[in-house]
């Protein structure tokens, strides 16, 4: 198949790229390389501030290089750094030179954020706890961006007039689920994941050195204020038996370098499931102390491993957790040769590719 990916969020699309080119078939990664991550992507889509007729130029000639795919992915309704009104006959122009389009429930869009914030129907998310809408400043920056706004015009009509939708989270497959129209175009997919040469899943004493990750404008929307407060307060209390490895808007092969030899890492305390940068630590052997819900492992069909160390969504969970595993070292070795286990059962980037290939076919 000739495989067009658009669009880029921590790695998903050019990760994703390398295994359906293994698999025979031709790919081409078109993004911006989610901005100061900069990753590897074959059409240059990036837009450096205040440069906008530049960057409609490089679109204008980059669009002919994007027809006639048997398939079109685009990783988000808002897929490209321009205004969602500007966007429509961008994609209306893919869709009509192109065989199929599959938008993708990869992050941030109107369904994730009103769902979450009025029908609720996870336990918690970005925008809810419980039955309570989440009131942070970030929380409401996306209803205001997304509800009742050209974004949400645009999504809806992507979400209607594509051809399919993968979703790569169980809480995403679960908020677009409750869209009764859309229920037959959903698939979930798992993220794709490349196994390291190297990966370590042997703990040999010492102090347990964890692994913080820190986004840049997002560490109170995700939580990672919380997750590195109760580090730091159990550093104070453990000086000899926690080691701290700090990361702040660093570019990713930075990321990976500053993530090595890590024995943990905390990341998404508001989530379900693990993230890309989760994943490709548990791949490395590193333990994950964020969402590990019951519902991650049902929506995989994993009856045996549990690898992560869940934590609900508040700081005494975090320090608990983290408490109990700096208390009890000997878990260690066991939790990262399930963390490695789990990556090659469920996330292997061939094993998803083949996932791809059976639900574009499908389309």
């Amino acid at each position: 198949m000739k495989i067009l990916l658009i669009g880029e969020y921590s790695n998903v699309h050019n990760t994703l790229a390398k295994g359906l080119r293994e698999l025979g078939h031709q790919v081409t990664v078109a993004s911006d390389g989610d901005s100061w991550k900069n990753y590897p992507r074959d059409i240059d889509l990036s837009r450096e501030p205040g440069h906008r007729i530049k960057f409609i130029w490089r679109l204008i000639k980059a669009l002919p290089r994007m027809r006639g795919y048997d398939v079109v992915q685009i990783i988000n309704p808002m897929f490209l750094e321009l205004k969602a009104e500007r966007i429509m006959p961008i994609y209306k122009y893919l869709r009509r030179n192109n065989r199929k389009v599959a938008m993708g429930s990869f992050g941030m869009d109107y369904y994730w954020v009103s769902v979450n914030s009025q029908i609720r129907p996870l336990r918690y998310s970005d925008f809810n706890f419980g039955d309570k809408p989440r009131t942070d400043e970030q929380a409401q920056i996306y209803r205001d961006e997304w509800i009742c706004t050209p974004k949400q015009e645009l999504n809806m009509y992507i979400a209607k007039d594509c051809d399919g939708i993968p979703a790569c989270l169980y809480e995403y497959w679960a908020t677009y689920r409750e869209i009764p129209q859309l229920r037959n175009k959903m698939r979930f997919i798992p993220l794709p994941i490349v196994m390291p040469d190297i990966y370590h899943t042997t703990f040999y004493g010492g102090p347990l050195k964890l692994f913080v990750g820190i986004s840049k404008g997002r560490s109170a929307y995700k939580g990672t204020d919380i997750m590195l407060s109760a580090a730091q307060a159990l550093k104070e209390k453990y000086p000899d038996k926690l080691e701290l490895r700090i990361a702040e808007g660093v570019p990713f092969d930075e990321y990976q370098r500053m993530m090595d030899g890590s024995d943990a890492i905390l990341d998404q305390l508001y989530s379900y499931t693990p993230s890309m940068n989760s994943l490709l630590a548990m791949s490395k052997g590193i333990i994950v102390i964020g969402g590990g819900e019951p519902e991650n492992y049902e929506i995989l069909g994993e009856t045996e491993l549990r690898p992560i160390i869940n934590v609900q969504p508040n700081y005494q969970s975090v320090y608990d957790e983290l408490e109990q595993l700096i208390l009890h070292p000997e878990r260690i070795s066991d939790l990262k040769k399930q963390s490695v286990e789990y990556i090659r059962r469920h996330h292997d980037y061939l094993k998803v590719a083949e996932q791809y290939i059976s639900f574009y076919q499908k389309l």
